[in-house]
């Protein structure tokens, strides 16, 4: 991440400020009752799954080690609304945040709801869509339409929904799972990879850190998060539900967005 890209996320953290202030003023989510704020929290404190490296969970200023991030600034926002203490508990990648949702040692966290996740943990409706893309290193001539060659390798997180789904889609190119985004990087620089592929929120992030590399024009797929609790928690869900919807609709989500700095957002027609 560059340090004039936080910069500018810095500099709209006023209006996050702005945005929760005027949804308090507006008493939008009234406070939890007792079962629901059991149900999300019931430990007594809200556990907030992330990983480091996307603006959808968590990213820090490597300059002055401040965060933000989606999954993050819902979860306290979540937190403080149930009356509880929040515990950020963070992952080396998201497979690994999932894990902890299914496990219920997490209660929450902001992420791609596909119908397989569905299985074992619970989604409000969708809050933002994100396009899917490939990251590729000078001078790659590869376009996203013809990625799928003999001999092209596509890193992928491991783990990740673009995993499963690349691997359904390719019939020559190969997929090539990297334990984190950090070490994603590292293949990309050494030349074990042709090509990157997750949302374009990541994918510029990354591109931040590896100059002349970029973001391919077009898109591969969509991504549709949402918040997502562990399995057994229903009592918390209608409470869950419209803690989401007002935070869209007060704009306190799209300033958590903007200050986070999330690009690749989709526009879908």
């Amino acid at each position: 991440m560059t340090l004039p890209n936080f910069s500018r996320r810095l500099g709209l953290s006023l209006l996050l400020s702005t945005a929760a202030l005027l949804a308090a003023c507006a008493g939008l989510t009234p406070p939890a009752d007792p079962a629901a704020r059991q149900a999300l929290a019931p430990t007594g404190v809200l556990r907030v799954g992330v990983y480091a490296g996307s603006p959808t969970s968590l990213v820090r200023d490597p300059k002055t080690g401040k965060s933000a991030g989606v999954a993050l600034e819902l979860g306290q926002a979540l937190g403080q609304q149930l009356g509880v203490p929040v515990q950020v508990v963070e992952f080396s990648r998201l497979a690994l945040v999932l894990d902890g949702i299914k496990a219920g040692t997490v209660d929450f966290t902001f992420t791609n709801a596909t119908e397989v996740r569905a299985r074992d943990m619970d989604f409000t409706e969708p809050l933002i869509r994100l396009e899917l893309g490939y990251l590729v290193p000078p001078p790659s001539t590869l376009v996203v339409n013809e990625m799928d060659r003999s001999g092209v390798r596509v890193g992928v997180a491991q783990g990740s929904s673009s995993q499963g789904a690349l691997g359904r889609l390719y019939k020559n190119a190969t997929v090539v799972p990297a334990a984190s985004l950090e070490m994603a990087q590292q293949m990309l620089r050494q030349g074990q990879l042709d090509a990157f592929a997750t949302n374009k929120g990541i994918l510029f992030e990354m591109s931040d850190q590896l100059p002349g590399y970029r973001v391919l024009d077009g898109r591969w797929g969509l991504e549709s998060l949402a918040i997502a609790i562990p399995k057994g928690r229903e009592a918390g869900m209608p409470y869950l539900r419209q803690f989401a919807r007002d935070a869209q609709s007060s704009g306190r989500l799209s300033a958590i967005v903007a200050v986070a700095g999330l690009r690749g957002l989709a526009r879908v027609d």
